[in-house]
């Protein structure tokens, strides 16, 4: 998966497409992200010495990681992402729309650098 908490990601599916948010969690085994003020939901707590009123909490339920698109830093567009190598090893994410670096996945691997 090359979706990293910090993130910005637009969803393209779902009620709340076409929405934008910063990525709050990333749970790689389910293939599912938490982002910020999309697919809230209402849930409902009992009073309790923690939470003394009780009522409605509001909160971020996670959705699918395929239901959404990086947003890239250079161009602005929400965008799918190729991995590439650097000639020191290094994996990096980039912009399939404007060829933009967007991070680094992998740290440098001396079996991949060029010699």
């Amino acid at each position: 998966m090359q979706i990293k908490t910090n993130d910005m990601v637009e969803v393209i599916a779902g009620d709340d497409r076409g929405a934008r948010g910063k990525v709050l969690k990333v749970d790689a085994a389910a293939g599912k992200v938490t982002v910020e003020g999309i697919n809230r939901v209402y849930k409902h707590v009992r009073r309790s010495q923690r939470n003394p009123q009780g009522g409605r909490l509001s909160m971020e339920m996670p959705v699918q990681a395929a239901n959404v698109l990086l947003v890239c830093r250079a161009c602005g567009k929400a965008t799918r992402t190729g991995a590439r190598r650097l000639d020191d090893g290094t994996k990096q994410r980039f912009c399939k729309k404007c060829g933009a670096e967007n991070g680094q996945i992998a740290p440098p691997k001396a079996r991949y650098a060029k010699k």
